[in-house]
C-alpha cells in the first residue's frame, strides 16, 4: 500500500513539473532572448552568457511605446472600473430580486460572450463611427465593456446568490435602501469575487489585439499588443526579435504580479459557490 501511495505521489509531482515547465518555459525563453543582440538571438540558450540591457533601453526609448503602455493602462483600468460597476449593481439585481425574464435575461448576457470578436467587428466599428468615438481610448473602453460585462455578471451574481439572506434582511430593517446595501454590506464580502473578475477584466483588455488595431488609426492611440506587432519589420530578415522579446517581456512581468499577489482572492472568486452545506 505504501509502494502504490509513493509511486502515485512521485506520479503526480512529475506530471504537475511537466505542466510548469509545458507552460513557464516560453516565457523563460523570451526573457534569456530579450537579452541576446546579434547572431546570439538565433543561437539556442537556455541561460543567458551576458545581460545585455540594450534591447530594453531600445524599446524605452522608442516614441510610441511609453505611450502605449500609458494607453493600454488607462483603457484596462477604465474597463475594469465600468465592469464592475455595471456587474455588481446587475448582480444585486438578478441574484436578489424576482422578476419575469430573469432566467432569459441571464442566458442572454451569457450570448454576448459566445460571439466571436469578428462576428462583431463591423457592427461594432460602425456603432464606434456613429458614435464619433474612432480613434480614441473611449472606443476600446466601450468594446471591451461590452465583451468583459457577460463573465463579470455571470461571477458575481452566483457569488452575490450565495451570501446569507439575513444580512440583507437586517439591513432593511434597519432602513438601508438597495444603494446602501450594495456598497456598504455586499462590496466587503465580494472582494474576493472583485479581484478575480476585475484581474481577468484587466488582462484581457491589456492582450486584446483585434479591436485594438481596428479601432485605432494613430500610433499615438495604440495599445501594447498592436505597439509589439508594429515593431516588426518589413521582411524575415528585418523584423528585430530582440526588442520584441524584450518588450513581450516588459508587459507580462506586471500581469504576472498582479496574479502571484492577488492569487489566494483569485482562487477564492472562482471557487464561489462550488461547495454546499
Amino acid at each position: 500500500m505504501q509502494a502504490n501511495a509513493l509511486l502515485k505521489s512521485i506520479a503526480f509531482y512529475a506530471l504537475v513539473a511537466v505542466i510548469v515547465v509545458f507552460s513557464v518555459f516560453p516565457f523563460y525563453y523570451a526573457i534569456v532572448t530579450s537579452f541576446s543582440t546579434g547572431t546570439a538571438l538565433f543561437q539556442v540558450n537556455y541561460w543567458p552568457k551576458v545581460f545585455d540591457w540594450s534591447n530594453y533601453q531600445a524599446v524605452l526609448s522608442s516614441r510610441n511605446f511609453p505611450r502605449s503602455i500609458l494607453n493600454s493602462v488607462l483603457i484596462a483600468g477604465c474597463t475594469v472600473g465600468f465592469a464592475l460597476f455595471l456587474a455588481v449593481t446587475a448582480s444585486y439585481a438578478l441574484a436578489r430580486l424576482r422578476f419575469r425574464g430573469r432566467g432569459l435575461l441571464l442566458l442572454t448576457i451569457l450570448a454576448v460572450s459566445m460571439f466571436p470578436q469578428i462576428a462583431v467587428l463591423a457592427g461594432l466599428f460602425e456603432l464606434i463611427r456613429f458614435l464619433g468615438i474612432f480613434n480614441t481610448p473611449w472606443a476600446l473602453i466601450l468594446s471591451y465593456t461590452i465583451f468583459t460585462l457577460p463573465f463579470t455578471v455571470w461571477v458575481l451574481t452566483t457569488f452575490m446568490r450565495d451570501l446569507p439572506v439575513e444580512i440583507e434582511e437586517a439591513a432593511i430593517v434597519d432602513g438601508a435602501t438597495p444603494w446602501v446595501i450594495i456598497t456598504r454590506v455586499f462590496l466587503p464580502l465580494l472582494w474576493p469575487a472583485l479581484v478575480t473578475t476585475g484581474l481577468l477584466a484587466f488582462i484581457g483588455a491589456w492582450n486584446e489585439f483585434l479591436f485594438a488595431l481596428t479601432f485605432t488609426s494613430s500610433e499615438t492611440m495604440r495599445t501594447v499588443p498592436v505597439a509589439i506587432a508594429l515593431l516588426s519589420g518589413a521582411s524575415q530578415q528585418e523584423i528585430p526579435w530582440g526588442p520584441i522579446m524584450a518588450a513581450s517581456v516588459i508587459v507580462t512581468v506586471p500581469l504576472i504580479g498582479l496574479v502571484l499577489i492577488f492569487q489566494r482572492k483569485i482562487v477564492a472568486g472562482l471557487t464561489a459557490g462550488g461547495v454546499k452545506g
